[in-house]
């Protein structure tokens, strides 16, 4: 190569971040971790995987391959996980318009997608299981009458499947928004595998939602913070959702994380259906397995009923360990600490295998192994602290607030004990699931101090909370 044309290619090298110029300049000890073909394909989507009018198209047509892969119209990655393309799609549908309804079940990030637009929350409420203590999704009946109460809202969002693996009948839910002209968003977080086999619920956008957010690190094969929103119809406008988002977005996104979307999307086209089959043919094994152990029951009958969900998807194995004399959260801590073994989740009698496509016999072996240790050992654990548990109705606090207003308003900590009865300003979320148990402005009873406070001594993690031991709450101002 002639010197000029060398010096050239060298300069076009180093002329553009990442600084690290593709791990030359890494700490040695990163890169044998993380290992150098990490750092080597760390480079910009503009300026790098394509040029500064992103001619080749890479990502775009990355993207029409996975709509194309799932029979939606339009689909948008996204490297800051679904928490930014459920924000994206709620400022889309709600944005400026004031209402929305919303599932009291949602996670989190819908929360924050509430403060951060200002939209007003109008709650659909759920099924509450008062013998499981379980959450499921709104009923057809449930969204029809929020419907009733809140005609003007600029369309409904809803979480399926949850974390406990439970789905919503989402074409009943689809019509009854459509018969109002209005969208239908569903959080389907925990469903990136539901469209590539029969055998799963059924898929947001075969059931006729006009966007649907997944999460790909969760039941897909992708890194973590990697998301997809799918769309169709013309009740939203696909241009309009990806501005939107591009509010949100970083203008420095992973080209490893859209890679690693993209090559997920190829596997489950050419091999998904097999794949799932064999995860699904494990799962069924290793449910049976579990379910021989003394003290620990499988659930999944009582999920799916009249009362309870619509579906389930099975590869979510949730294991009461009551009879054990144990929680959920001394479960999920013992299995990590003597097994290496990290649950899903964990509350105050349950906790939750979830196996992905991933898993095989070895680490089937290891997960039925581990409960069986466990079994063993729960006779020597200490008696659980009780959870107060209040009845389903308390759970639905009293909005005061916009959230938005709530949050950034005046605000002032107070004792605890002083609590009830005053304006939440901060998010006071359960996690893992991650579901909200108060929301800003709403108010504060006793009957949620006292669960929260007795889950804490418990087991259960408050991250949420300027105070994380629930010892003082921020409240708005008086």
């Amino acid at each position: 190569m002639p010197k000029e044309r060398q010096r050239c290619s060298a300069r076009h090298q180093l002329a553009t971040p990442p600084g690290h110029r593709q791990g030359r300049g890494t700490d040695p000890r990163a890169r044998d971790i993380l290992g150098a073909a990490t750092f080597r394909a760390d480079v910009l989507a503009s300026a790098g995987l394509d040029d500064r009018s992103s001619s080749n198209g890479y990502l775009s047509r990355a993207q029409e391959l996975m709509a194309d892969a799932v029979s939606a119209e339009k689909a948008f990655f996204s490297t800051a996980g679904s928490s930014l393309s459920v924000k994206a799609s709620m400022l889309a549908v709600a944005g400026g318009k004031g209402q929305l309804l919303l599932s009291r079940d949602v996670h989190k990030s819908i929360v924050a997608g509430l403060v951060f637009t200002g939209v007003e929350p109008r709650w659909i409420h759920v099924r509450y299981d008062e013998r499981l203590h379980i959450a499921h999704p709104p009923s057809p009946e449930q969204l029809e009458e929020a419907w009733r109460q809140h005609p003007d809202a600029a369309g409904a969002l809803v979480v399926s499947p949850t974390p406990y693996g439970t789905c919503a009948d989402l074409e009943a839910l689809a019509e009854i928004c459509h018969r109002r002209g209005k969208p239908l968003i569903v959080d389907e977080a925990w469903g990136a595998h539901l469209p590539f086999h029969e055998d799963l619920p059924t898929w947001a956008m075969d059931a006729g939602a006009d966007i649907c957010v997944v999460s790909v690190h969760k039941m897909g094969m992708g890194f973590e913070q990697g998301s997809v929103f799918h769309t169709q119809g013309d009740l939203v406008d696909p241009s309009h959702l990806f501005a939107c988002a591009d509010l949100l977005m970083t203008t420095s996104a992973s080209v490893i994380v859209y890679a690693g979307i993209d090559g997920w999307r190829r596997q489950m086209v050419e091999r998904g259906d097999q794949l799932l089959g064999d995860a699904l043919k494990l799962t069924e094994d290793v449910r049976a397995r579990l379910a021989e152990l003394d003290g620990v029951h499988v659930l999944r009958d009582e999920l799916v009923a009249a009362e309870a969900s619509h579906d389930l998807d099975p590869m979510h194995v949730l294991m009461d360990v009551s009879d054990l004399g144990i929680s959920g959260y001394q479960a999920a801590d013992w299995l990590r600490e003597h097994c290496r073994v990290d649950m899903g989740l964990s509350d105050h009698r349950r906790v939750e295998a979830t196996l992905s496509m991933a898993d095989d016999a070895a680490s089937a072996d290891r997960l039925v192994d581990a409960m069986a240790a466990l079994v063993e050992a729960a006779p020597s654990l200490p008696t659980p602290k009780p959870v107060h548990l209040p009845p389903p109705a308390d759970f639905d606090l009293e909005p005061v607030q916009l959230p938005r207003d709530a949050f950034f308003g005046p605000t002032e900590t107070v004792p605890v004990g002083k609590a009830a009865g005053r304006v939440c300003a901060e998010q006071i979320t359960p996690y893992p699931p991650g579901i909200p148990a108060i929301v800003p402005g709403e108010r504060i009873t006793q009957e949620l101090l006292d669960y929260l406070r007795t889950g804490l001594a418990a087991g259960m993690v408050l991250p949420d909370p300027a105070d994380t031991t629930l010892e003082t709450v921020r409240v708005t101002a008086a």
